[in-house]
């Protein structure tokens, strides 16, 4: 039987985390002598009484245990509430008026996708910016590693709703607890932050730009204070900087916890790494090559412009520097394609990810010899380990999934008048978490456009990539309800 009151308290304590993390938007909005402090603090205040009313209401069940089923209501129904709290500072400010464009924004935040249905970012104060990036870094690690890295649920046990949330096939634990779990992961988390703010501001962004973009970069979220995204900053260094922490956000967060242990053998060996450096590789010579030839771009300016944007869809952050529509149509293919491919495991990235990607390709690679010799036993080995069948058959299951979805999302979005680019990349940037798509959602474009149903409806599918499909999927299931 599921325990609802263990799920309120658990919620009302995320409800509390996020009053805290709204509050500190605050004195950003003082110091440059703003109104919004006061709409950002009404809203912290509404938050946090709803959290604490739900904590304290629901005390009896300080000890109690979390299921697997109570993790993935849990899991589930944290995003929306933590979009329609935090959405409370636009929509009472009146910057963003219209809830559902409020609410978008704010989803598309928590779940680190970074569409957007603001025309004029610069207009915005930086009180609203600055929580704005704050949304995509939290979400980017996640709420609930967020709540037991900061607190021990107070007794209840959190493995459900870890494994429910980490995105990625395979989570790696460092630690065999799962709060020092957690704790190592937002340290890891906080450390890159911080370096990649340093290196901003000494490539001349001021404190407040270099603060917020960190804060999106590092989540894979891609919001920007500009609306011109990175294409503002035309300085090689800083978008050479954005490159190198893209990329890093789109890798196993195990694996930057094993390069501050100078443990690079690790890294080496590891097989998913070595193909998602590959794929960035591969994709970016091809297009830059296809840039530099074809007279778009010249010199360096090419492959640094075609490196930047491979790694930005890849790792589903969604930063531009240029207009990728604007480049031939086979460039503008070979972006697509990329959206579907995401991070690595255990990474802030979104999409089908990496790993699955690799394994489906070496499955299918595999199956030719399955229909050689019927009789062999061949089985698909990941850094020299066997991988259990019953993966594979859940990668399959989980491709599937993603483009049915994908397929049916394209074909509700055209029903709204959409043209086939535009509904093609809307959904593809939602679902993978991207931001940026093709069509009217493209690099330079925004969301605005949509009506309330499709912004709803896109919301949906950013919850769905954002918590990796069959989290949110199962709760439709008739079995999961069952006692």
């Amino acid at each position: 039987m599921i325990n609802f009151r263990v799920i309120l308290q658990i919620t009302g304590i995320l409800l509390i985390i996020e009053a805290i993390a709204i509050v500190l938007s605050v004195p950003v909005a003082l110091y440059y002598h703003e109104s919004s402090y006061f709409y950002l603090l009404i809203s912290a205040i509404i938050t946090g009484l709803t959290g604490l009313i739900l904590r304290y209401t629901n005390q009896k069940q300080k000890h109690s245990t979390v299921t697997k089923r109570e993790g993935y209501i849990i899991v589930s129904i944290s995003w929306i509430i933590f979009s329609l709290f935090g959405a409370l500072p636009f929509f009472l400010s009146g910057e963003i008026p219209h809830f559902t464009d409020a609410f978008f924004e704010t989803i598309s935040g928590f779940t680190t996708t970074g569409a957007t249905i603001l025309q004029d970012i610069e207009a915005m104060s930086k009180g609203m910016l600055f929580w704005r990036s704050m949304t995509q870094w939290l979400g980017g690690m996640g709420i609930i590693v967020l709540s037991l890295a900061v607190l021990p649920i107070l007794g209840i046990g959190g493995m459900q709703l870890f494994f429910a949330e980490v995105p990625g096939p395979t989570p790696d634990k460092l630690h065999p607890r799962i709060k020092e779990t957690a704790k190592r992961l937002w340290a890891i988390y906080l450390i890159l932050t911080l370096a990649q703010i340093v290196l901003l501001i000494a490539g001349g962004l001021n404190v407040f730009d270099a603060v917020c973009h960190a804060f999106t970069t590092m989540a894979t979220g891609g919001y920007s204070t500009k609306q011109a995204s990175i294409a503002y900053y035309d300085s090689p260094f800083v978008q050479y900087v954005f490159i190198v922490f893209m990329f890093l956000a789109g890798t196993n967060f195990t694996l930057s916890y094993f390069a501050m242990h100078l443990r690079f053998d690790k890294i080496l060996k590891n097989e998913e790494f070595r193909f998602y450096t590959l794929l960035i590789l591969g994709f970016s010579l091809v297009i830059g090559l296809v840039l530099y030839f074809g007279g778009h771009l010249k010199g360096e300016p090419a492959f640094r412009h075609a490196l930047f944007q491979v790694v930005s869809i890849m790792t589903t952050t969604g930063y531009a520097t240029m207009d990728y529509l604007l480049w031939p149509p086979l460039v503008v293919l070979l972006i697509f394609m990329l959206m579907f491919v995401g991070g690595s495991a255990g990474s802030t990235g979104g999409g089908i990810k990496v790993l699955r990607v690799m394994l489906l390709l070496k499955n299918s690679i595999l199956e030719f010899k399955r229909l050689i010799h019927p009789n062999a036993i061949v089985q698909v080995r990941l850094s020299n380990n066997t991988v259990q069948p019953e993966v594979i058959t859940n990668i399959l299951a989980f491709v599937s999934i993603y483009l049915i979805i994908t397929v049916t999302g394209m074909i509700t979005v055209s029903a709204m008048g959409y043209d086939l680019a535009t509904s093609a990349g809307a959904v593809a940037a939602t679902l993978g978490n991207i931001g940026p798509g093709l069509g009217m959602v493209g690099p330079v474009a925004v969301y605005a456009h949509f009506p309330d149903f499709g912004k709803w409806f896109l919301s949906f599918l950013m919850l769905i990539g954002r918590l990796e499909l069959f989290t949110v999927l199962i709760l439709f299931s008739k079995s999961f309800w069952k006692k």
